[in-house]
């Protein structure tokens, strides 16, 4: 269900309001700054919306075996991607870089998609992996998204879920042949196996947009694999 700010907003201006009157305004301006930053921190909260579970990957036996296990949005399908099977020599030199450019970026490699078709939208969770290394998770995110052609404007933040600690970016790409701009989300997080990035895109902002509860649903339930 999705909450809507305003009404959550105009909620807590009559509930402040009632509030003052019955204790004949009696709060400093302090204490009123104090509650209004907490009361909006609270409806900031509840407008992030987190998809219904379908299951889970990662885990041995799974569709993807990952370093890390999370929960997949209801009818999201997952399939584990061979990248070694899909690389190596072909003999057509643009067949091999392109199989390149598409299964690798910047550390990590191509290791999971989660198709949203079944649920009736366009794009991917996809999951992407790396060796192990010194590296935290702000630089392998940082050179993932630099690798991302026309990418631009990220914002940077740390998140923590199920024991892990992580780095979360928003950022937009820009195709130049399609002439249009669209919005993209990943995070990342270190195991002892090797970085793991979580990346959502979509085919346009619209399709990302609407796939958000399954990032956050998959961001909320991550851990590493037992």
């Amino acid at each position: 269900m999705r909450f809507g700010v305003g009404n959550v907003g105009r909620g807590l201006v009559v509930a402040a309001l009632l509030t003052g009157v019955a204790t004949g305004c009696g709060q400093t301006g302090q204490d009123s700054e104090a509650s209004s930053k907490a009361s909006a921190k609270g409806a900031a909260k509840a407008t992030a919306e987190v998809a219904a579970r379908g299951g889970s990957v990662g885990a041995d036996g799974s569709a993807c075996e990952l370093p890390v296990t999370f929960d997949i949005a209801e009818f999201w399908k997952a399939e584990a991607v061979d990248s070694a099977s899909r690389e190596g020599d072909t003999g057509d030199e643009l067949t091999d870089e392109l199989a390149d450019a598409l299964l690798r970026q910047g550390p990590v490699t191509m290791a999971c998609e989660v198709d949203a078709k079944p649920a009736g939208k366009i794009g991917f969770l996809r999951v992407w992996t790396g060796e192990p290394g010194d590296a935290d998770a702000r630089a392998v995110l940082e050179d993932f998204v630099t690798a991302e052609s026309g990418s631009s404007g990220a914002t940077y933040r740390t998140f923590e879920a199920g024991g892990l600690t992580g780095a979360e970016v928003e950022y937009v790409t820009t195709s130049e042949l399609l002439e249009e701009t669209k919005k993209e989300r990943a995070l990342a997080v270190t195991t002892p196996d090797g970085p793991v990035v979580l990346h959502l895109g979509g085919m346009d902002t619209e399709e990302h947009e609407a796939m958000l509860p399954a990032f956050e649903l998959a961001k909320g339930t991550l851990k590493a694999t037992a």
